[in-house]
């Protein structure tokens, strides 16, 4: 037999699909206007769910909705710890567990101070609560990240805290309300201190222990291809679900630590794995904070009153910048970085979830302000996503921490083309790298003061001395059809397939020799190989840019250079566009031309 609905209320399908369009829409939407995508979710969230009521996750779907969030919350630290490899950390290891391990509990205790003398919390809310706040949130974090394009070590440290913090800031509430129920008589001291610590050590050892034996199975070949997502799936719920049994809220330590086991365990699938968990992360992400701000009660943030504002700022800039600097003295890290970092501590969806739960646990213990902790958390992550949205991109720029404001070009292999490409493309301001495992072939762009890298593209090394967030396309022009093809495959899903280019492929255009449509790059210089390319250089042929004005348009240029390739644009934005050699595209007046010429050409 059918329950009812309420009147107005959503069935639970049409309500999870509404949330997923809206948070994939606001993603979308953001990317498409370069937007900060968590404030368009949060808005998203807001307009359809307190202030027009279309969507409200209790009543469209239950009391499920917080369960949904517990493991949606476990997903995706699992997979933080999925991206943390140590072998990457370089020379940000030691700033990493400084603001983990000394951090954390800095943090704690200026959080309490904070809540009780200026937010007015009783020493018991301010503790739990504390401990809540030294969670930052990778929910958070990574599509800030993803904005702004941080620095790579700016970037790892502020995504391995997140990451690491999060398990720690809810185990360090598990702790402070133990101490209040003790001090309460209502548990045994020596039980319950006991009962943490077990709890903490089985959900490390479980952790271990089960990414351990999934990176094991998954080398020696115990699990096929096809089925070592659906079972890393499985297993990671039921890790969760097994270690929260044991001890409130030590499941996201366990999964953290799970997933920090499988990245280090060099598994040959792991990309495959990793690429897959991203995906679903992004799906995660978006659904949990359209959930959280469509379930925000907009009458309790409106009876905060002022000590809570001044609460925010107090732990925005007093609490957050001291914990950093604090932790980071003696760091062999820049001036600029801590400064960054200690400006960037947005909150996300770890603490509503778990602020809420202790809030009600703190209600039912008798402690009357435990039902302010709610509202503070949600009007903490609103302040704090708004405000780091808006302001991680430009600072990071003030402080010469962010990528090139127009993204550049990376060209691997060095040879008479690309290194005329290269300074074509430099001339007009577009970063640009030349890349080779042959120092012979980095001579001429040396020579030229061009930007190079030593060494495969595809390697460790490339990873730590490329600042690849400079850069958004790739073009593979080696002679080696087969390496760039393997180069602009693996770069496909980082740059985008629509951003990763080859120049052909000797013997191409027989269907004996054709590649799947999912290997490889686009074309690039109108189908030339490599040996043509090479070919026309010696004979004087040279790569050129050219400027676009009202008198001088592309049909102009053409008519007079009716031999050149195009090779690519930027309009007057300075957005780059590469071109496969098809029809000449409209530009404005202002926009440039690269181009592969004749000599003989007038422009």
């Amino acid at each position: 037999m059918a329950v009812e609905q309420a009147a107005g209320a959503l069935s639970p399908v049409t309500a999870f699909a509404l949330i997923g369009v809206l948070g994939v829409g606001a993603q979308w939407l953001a990317w498409r206007f370069r937007m900060p995508a968590i404030v368009i979710m949060l808005g998203a969230g807001i307009l359809f769910g307190p202030i027009l009521g279309v969507v409200h996750p209790m009543r469209d779907i239950g009391p499920i909705a917080s369960s949904l969030v517990s493991l949606a919350v476990a997903v995706i630290l699992f997979e933080g710890g999925l991206t943390l490899d140590f072998r990457k950390l370089g020379d940000a290891r030691a700033a990493v567990f400084r603001l983990v391990l000394v951090g954390a509990p800095i943090g704690w205790l200026l959080s309490a101070l904070a809540l009780h003398y200026v937010a007015g919390l009783s020493w018991a809310s301010s503790s739990v609560f504390g401990g809540i706040m030294i969670v930052t949130g990778p929910t958070v974090i990574a599509p800030l990240l993803r904005q702004a394009r941080l620095a790579g070590r700016p970037a790892k440290l502020l995504q391995w805290e997140a990451i690491l913090a999060d398990p720690l800031g809810a185990l360090a509430a598990v702790l402070a309300f133990g101490i209040i129920q003790i001090s309460a008589a209502k548990i045994d001291a020596d039980s319950a201190a006991l009962h943490f610590v077990l709890g903490t050590v089985f959900a490390g050892v479980l952790g271990l222990a089960v990414g351990y034996l999934v990176a094991r199975g998954f080398r020696g070949g115990w699990v096929p291809e096809y089925m070592k997502v659906p079972i890393l799936f499985v297993v990671l719920l039921g890790v969760f679900a097994l270690s929260d049994s044991i001890l409130h809220e030590s499941g996201l330590l366990a999964v953290t630590v799970m997933g920090v086991v499988i990245a280090n365990s060099d598994l040959p699938s792991f990309e495959e794995l990793r690429r897959f968990k991203e995906h679903a992360t992004i799906l995660l992400v978006s659904g949990v904070f359209i959930l959280l701000a469509a379930s925000m009660d907009l009458a309790s943030l409106a009876n905060l009153n002022w000590r809570a504002a001044v609460l925010i700022l107090s732990v925005i800039f007093i609490v957050r910048p001291l914990t950093v600097l604090i932790s980071l003295i003696g760091s062999n890290l820049p001036r600029k970085e801590k400064i960054l970092i200690a400006a960037t501590g947005p909150r996300g969806v770890v603490l509503v979830s778990v602020a809420g739960l202790f809030a009600q646990r703190l209600t039912d213990a008798g402690i009357e302000d435990g039902a302010v902790v709610g509202p503070l958390a949600f009007a903490l992550v609103l302040v704090t996503v708004v405000l780091h949205g808006f302001s991680l991109a430009p600072v990071a720029r003030r402080l010469g921490l962010a990528g090139a404001e127009m993204p550049g070009v990376i060209l691997v292999g060095g040879s008479r083309f690309t290194t005329g490409l290269a300074e074509a493309l430099k001339k007009v301001g577009m970063p640009v790298v030349v890349t080779d495992a042959n120092r012979t072939n980095l001579l001429g762009a040396r020579r030229l003061g061009l930007d190079v890298f030593y060494g495969d593209i595809l390697s460790e090394a490339a990873e730590h001395q490329v600042e690849l967030l400079s850069y958004n396309t790739i073009i593979a022009a080696t002679d080696n059809d087969a390496y760039n093809t393997l180069v602009t495959t693996d770069f496909g899903p980082e740059f985008g397939r629509e951003n990763s280019w080859q120049i052909a492929r000797a013997g191409s255009e027989s269907s004996r020799h054709a590649l799947p449509t999912q290997l490889g790059g686009r074309p690039f210089a109108a189908r030339r190989t490599q040996d043509e390319l090479e070919a026309m250089m010696a004979e004087g042929w040279t790569v050129r840019a050219t400027r676009m004005t009202e008198e001088f348009g592309v049909a102009d240029w053409r008519a007079m250079n009716p031999d050149a390739v195009l090779l690519c644009s930027l309009d007057p934005r300075s957005t780059p566009r590469i071109h496969d050699g098809g029809k000449d595209p409209d530009l404005p007046s202002g926009s440039r031309v690269i181009s592969l010429a004749p000599a003989a050409s007038a422009k």
